[in-house]
Formats: C-alpha cells, sequence, structure tokens
C-alpha cells in the first residue's frame, strides 16, 4: 500500500513538472529578452525592423538566469518575487535611474545607437525641453528652484556616450513621471505595442515599460511582457506575472478589464500610453 502511495505521488509530481514544462515561456540559456523569454503557446512574435525601438528592446542583454535585482548601492532589493529576469546594464551609482528614468533612459539609448540625436529630448517638471544636442554642443543647465536657463559653451562639443550619461543623469534629477506623462499620448490597450508605458504620473507615481508583444495567429489575441525600475533605484527587472503563472511573464487584457495588476503597482487600462 506504501509503495503504491509513493508511486502515485511520484506520477503526479511527474506529470505536474512535465505539464509545466510544457507550457514554460523561459529559455534559461537565453541572454536576451526574445531568446530568453519564449512566446506562449499559439502565440509569435512579429517582425520588426532591424533598427526599430521594438527590436532594441528584444535585443536586450540579460543577466544570467536566475540573478537577483541589485539597487544603485550593490544591495540587493528586498522584494525579489515579482522578476522574472533582469536586464544586464549599469545604472549608475546615485539614486536616480528610478521608474520613469529608466524608461527615458532606454528609449534615450535606443535614439543614440541610431544617432538620431535630435529626436533625444525630454521635459523636466518645471515643464522646460532639454535636448541633448544643446548639450553635446557644450551648452550646460543652470537650474535655480523652478527656473531653468541654459548657459553656452561651457564645456566642448562631445557626442561621446559618456557626455550623452551625464547628459541622461541631469534628466533624471529634474524629470519624473509626473513630466513624461505630459509627453506621451494616450493608446486603447489593444493597440499595445513594444516601447508603449503604463504610467501613473505624480507623487507617488510609477511606470512600466511594455518590453515586448506578442499575437495569437488564430484569436488574434495580444500578450506582453513589461519591465520596470523603482524606488529606490535599482536594475531594471522583467516582470512575472503573479496572476497567473502559467502565462507568466506575459500578461493578457479583456475587452473587459479595467485594470492590469503588476507585482508592485496596479494600473487602469486607460493608463497606457506611447512616445510621440
Amino acid at each position: 500500500m506504501k509503495n503504491t502511495l509513493y508511486i502515485l505521488i511520484g506520477f503526479f509530481c511527474l506529470t505536474f513538472f512535465t505539464a509545466s514544462v510544457n507550457q514554460t515561456t523561459l529559455n534559461t540559456s537565453g541572454m536576451t529578452v526574445e531568446t530568453r523569454i519564449l512566446p506562449p503557446k499559439g502565440f509569435v512574435r512579429e517582425k520588426c525592423d532591424d533598427n526599430s525601438f521594438t527590436k532594441y528592446l528584444r535585443t536586450l542583454p540579460l543577466k544570467a538566469h536566475g540573478a537577483k535585482v541589485h539597487l544603485y548601492n550593490k544591495s540587493v532589493k528586498a522584494y525579489q518575487d515579482g522578476a522574472f529576469a533582469v536586464v544586464d546594464m549599469e545604472i549608475g551609482e546615485t539614486d536616480l535611474q528610478q521608474c520613469a528614468d529608466a524608461i527615458m533612459r532606454l528609449r534615450a539609448e535606443w535614439l543614440w545607437k541610431q544617432k538620431k540625436y535630435s529626436e533625444i529630448h525630454f521635459n523636466f517638471t518645471s515643464g522646460d525641453r532639454i535636448d541633448y544636442v544643446k548639450w553635446a554642443e557644450g551648452s550646460r543647465l543652470k537650474v535655480l528652484g523652478s527656473r531653468v536657463t541654459w548657459e553656452a559653451n561651457k564645456a566642448p562639443k562631445d557626442y561621446s556616450y559618456a557626455t550623452f550619461r551625464k547628459y541622461l543623469d541631469k534628466i533624471f534629477m529634474y524629470a519624473g513621471t509626473a513630466s513624461l506623462t505630459k509627453e506621451l499620448i494616450s493608446v486603447p490597450i489593444s493597440n499595445i505595442q513594444p516601447g508603449d508605458v503604463f504610467i501613473h504620473g505624480g507623487n507617488p507615481g510609477h511606470a512600466i515599460l511594455v518590453l515586448d508583444v506578442v499575437i495569437n495567429t488564430t484569436t488574434k489575441q495580444k500578450a506582453f511582457i513589461c519591465a520596470q525600475s523603482f524606488v529606490p533605484a535599482q536594475e531594471i527587472e522583467i516582470l512575472k506575472n503573479l496572476n497567473d503563472n502559467t502565462l507568466s511573464p506575459w500578461y493578457t487584457v479583456k475587452a473587459s478589464d479595467f485594470e492590469v495588476k503588476f507585482p508592485q503597482w496596479t494600473f487602469t487600462v486607460h493608463e497606457l500610453k506611447r512616445f510621440r
């Protein structure tokens, strides 16, 4: 009787484990978003241009499977349960690259690599537009309270990556969800695409980036994965779907849904926005 019970328990565990593996969307040896995270059964990634923001996001390098999320000061983030994977990208050594900042960072990194320098610009919470080209040409910012002015010829012309990163750190200091949400346009969740942003502007506020989208070849339903930084500044993490372990890290939204629940924040479907 005892042997029979052990066999039944073993069979149940094996069956459960096999089913989980069959439904998995994880390739532990993959070192980019698109090679680590596989589409759910019946879904495919649509083709994209090699120079597109979508392709940039799909080819973001990831740390080894199982890596923990670290804060800017190298300590381990206390809450790890929501992390599916960690993007392999430095975040600086100060508490700057938080939620909206990480989104602006990825957008700007793609534009910089494409040499689309004139398209790199973000607004401070004061409403002032801060252009990367102006910074690279040698002007520098003077901030007194809410007043922002440019001072010309404060540095040599320099479009190097190091100068670009200093520009971004300045953006991170004076921009956030309150300013970024005003720069974006609302889009219906049925039209969700990579690079879109779930954002709730304010204090407190939060923003999460839509990292990739796949589509069901039969039903045309979409599924998406998302990434975030948080407070204090941390490495960019790809989020688990704690609402559906069989689908995680992918999320789906039905027409009747009002909100999307992520591990550390819940957005309404109307808080989805897009860069212009």
